[in-house]
Formats: structure tokens, C-alpha cells, sequence
């Protein structure tokens, strides 16, 4: 064969050849671009900065939350509500009474099915819980739902309405389970972590839902109802329903409070919303509670030492005509009360309870309400122009 020829069929065939890739390469081209609208990070190529931000993302709050999150658990609960009602009379009538006398009527009750949802946590590997009293101190059935998706009845062991404290156990070994830290050395401005089960959102995937703040203030006061809530921790982390009962964390993972309630313009058929202004109870707080039922000390309140009191400026201190702008004013000693076995008369002017100035009826609650039976109260008492100190032993007692 021609030399000339073979060389040009030779060259002819490359040129096919990579025309061919070409083509192939541009149609591959064209249908990846067509399949991606995105641009892929490539890891192997990021600069040290970005490798150190990435490797950032793992800090103290997460590795606080992968912690944590297995003893987080969702609370369900179902309680029985009597509401009384009257059933129609056709003999009532007003003026009928008025000729004959009131008719004595009877009141029925009725019980309705409440259903209701919170948070808690597990604090031992045999299955104690912490929660709320208002979430499960008066419910007839609780159901605890690990983050493993399984369901356990739950016994009420003890409950504190005044704390709002309650701790549950469910039967089983090797929980996980949360460390209680020290609320006494929360500071102001601290990063916080709080989880729970707002709205029953554990429900969707058995996972607790995690928000993160700062401790925005400490130590407030709160009454509410048969409620006493001392030294609070102020949290801007969000709560919202269905998170009381669930831990306040801080970025070691300790517990340091159980988130309890919120203030809160944002309601809706489910609940109120967080604003941004939350309270958990100190776990310091929560460990007496805890400790004395592990004593098996029966939780006992007393809300009444047998003193009717006033507070200064007030229409009814004018009256007495005693002057006083400091402490409370004792009006009356119930006979056979705590207080008068310890010796307070009327006209006795309270200043100080165990250390503590008492200026107004919620600042002598915050001490007496949150009483035991047995406890000694130390009075420091203004009586005619002298300071005595009487000592009051915490005692049943019912005013008649």
C-alpha cells in the first residue's frame, strides 16, 4: 500500500477519535449542568480558616446537647376534673324563696377526661423523673416516652404543689440520666440550654427540642396561686408549652433548674408562645425536695402560724392608728396557733423572719409559706419600742 494513503487514513482515524471523546465529554457537560443548579463544596480544597470554622461547628452547647438528650423525656398525661353542676329546679324561683325560705339544693359532679403534655428528665440509671407539679402532681394516668420510642406507665412518687415539684419513676435499669449541677453559682449572662417538649413536638421523632440563650437575670420571686417560687433563674432561652418540667442546662450539660413557666402576649388554641422571658426552679432548691423524699420525710405544708397581718400605708394600718413604715403589724393571735404558743401579741410589729427583712405579705409568704412541719421560724418583733426574738415551731394548725 502507498505510504501517502496510510498515513491519511491513520491521521483520518484520530481525528474521528477525538472528535468522538469530545462530543461525548460536551454531552456529559451539558447533562451535569442540566442535573446540578449548585455549586458542591469540595472539602479537600477548603483553606485552613474554613477548616477551623468547620471544625468549630463541635463546641461546648453541642456536645452538651448529644449529652443530654438521651434522658430528656416527653411526658402525657391523663386527669379526671369534677365539675359541679345543679340540675334544674322548676320550684326555684326568687319570690318564692322570699315567702318560703331558700330550698336546699343539691350539687352534682361530673368528671371530664383533661389530657395534658410536659417535659421531664431523668436524673438516675433506675428510672427517677423530674417534672413539674403542674404537669403530673394531679394526673390519674402518666406515660414517659424515652428518645428510643418506648413508652413507660409512670408512678407519682411524691409531688410538691407550693416547689412545683414532682418526681416520677418508671421500672427498668441502666437509663440514661442528667447530673445535677449547682444553681448557687449560675452567673448572670451565662450560656443555657433548654429542652423539652414544646407543643408535643418530641412526639414527631422522640427527640427533645433544643433552644439556646443566656441567663438573663437570678434570685426573682414569684407567687402564684398555692405557688411559691424563690430565686428563679431568669432565661431568655425559648419556652414554650409543653417545655415545664424539662432541663436548664448549662454548657457542661449539668442541670441547673427545670423550666417552669413563662410570661408570654403570645397565645393560640395550643398555648402560650415564648417571647423571650422565661423561669426555671434552681436544682438546688429542687434537691431538698428530692432529698426528703428520698428520706422518706412526708412533704407537709404548713400556710397558716394563726397571725391576721397588715402592711404599713395601708387604709387598714390607719385605722389601728399605730405608726409604723417598716415590718408587718400582728392584728390578731388565733388561741391555740403556732404563733401564739410562741408568744406574739396584737400590736407586735414583724421586721425580720430568719434573717431576712419582711416589709410586705409576700415577703412574710415567701419564708412562711414555704415552710415544713417542724421547722422553727426565727421572728425579730418590734413591741413597744423594744426588739424581742420569738421563735415559732411550724405546726398544724386550722383557724375556726
Amino acid at each position: 500500500m502507498n505510504t501517502k494513503i496510510i498515513i491519511f487514513v491513520l491521521t483520518l482515524f484520530l481525528f474521528l477519535g477525538n472528535f468522538g471523546c469530545t462530543a461525548k465529554e460536551k454531552n456529559e457537560e451539558n447533562f451535569s449542568n442540566k442535573k446540578k443548579i449548585y455549586e458542591e463544596s469540595k472539602s479537600s480544597s477548603v483553606d485552613s480558616l474554613t477548616r477551623d470554622i468547620y471544625n468549630s461547628r463541635q463546641n461546648a452547647i453541642t456536645r452538651a446537647v448529644a449529652k443530654a438528650s438521651p434522658a430528656v423525656v416527653g411526658i402525657n398525661v391523663i386527669q379526671y376534673v369534677e365539675v359541679p353542676y345543679r340540675i334544674y329546679d322548676p320550684f326555684f324561683d326568687p319570690l318564692f324563696e322570699y315567702f318560703l325560705g331558700k330550698r336546699p339544693r343539691d350539687f352534682f359532679y361530673e368528671k371530664f377526661k383533661v389530657q395534658g403534655l410536659g417535659s421531664g428528665f431523668i436524673i438516675s440509671p433506675n428510672g427517677y423523673i423530674l417534672t413539674n407539679h403542674h404537669v403530673a402532681g394531679n394526673a390519674s394516668k402518666i406515660v414517659v416516652t424515652t428518645t428510643e420510642g418506648k413508652k413507660y406507665d409512670a408512678k407519682l412518687v411524691a409531688t410538691d404543689e407550693v416547689s412545683d415539684v414532682a418526681l416520677l419513676k418508671i421500672e427498668g435499669e441502666n437509663f440514661p440520666y442528667l447530673k445535677l449541677g449547682n444553681s448557687d453559682d449560675v452567673i448572670v449572662g451565662e450560656w443555657v440550654i433548654a429542652m423539652g417538649n414544646p407543643f408535643g413536638l418530641f412526639d414527631l421523632n422522640m427527640k427533645p427540642t433544643v433552644t439556646v440563650g443566656v441567663v438573663s437575670n437570678k434570685g426573682i420571686n414569684i407567687i402564684q396561686d398555692n405557688k411559691i417560687y424563690k430565686g428563679m433563674i431568669q432565661t431568655d432561652a425559648a419556652i414554650s408549652s409543653g417545655n415545664s418540667g424539662g432541663p436548664l442546662l448549662n454548657s457542661l450539660g449539668e442541670v441547673i433548674g427545670i423550666n417552669t413557666m413563662i410570661y408570654s402576649t403570645a397565645t393560640s388554641r395550643q398555648g402560650a408562645g415564648s417571647i423571650g422571658i422565661g423561669w426555671a426552679i434552681p436544682i438546688n432548691r429542687v434537691k431538698k425536695i428530692v432529698d426528703k423524699i428520698v428520706d422518706k420525710t412526708e412533704i407537709q405544708r404548713n400556710f397558716d402560724l394563726g397571725l391576721t397581718l397588715i402592711e404599713p400605708g395601708t387604709y387598714e394600718a390607719q385605722r389601728y392608728r399605730i405608726e409604723f413604715d417598716e415590718g408587718l403589724l400582728v392584728v390578731e393571735v388565733h388561741r391555740n396557733s403556732p404563733a401564739a404558743k410562741a408568744g406574739f401579741e396584737p400590736g407586735d410589729i414583724i421586721l425580720e423572719i430568719n434573717g431576712t427583712k419582711i416589709n410586705s405579705l409576700d415577703d412574710y409568704k415567701l419564708i412562711v409559706f414555704d415552710s415544713f412541719l417542724e421547722d422553727e421560724l426565727n421572728f425579730k418583733v418590734k413591741r413597744g419600742g423594744k426588739e424581742i426574738n420569738l421563735t415559732v415551731k411550724v405546726s398544724k394548725f386550722k383557724r375556726r
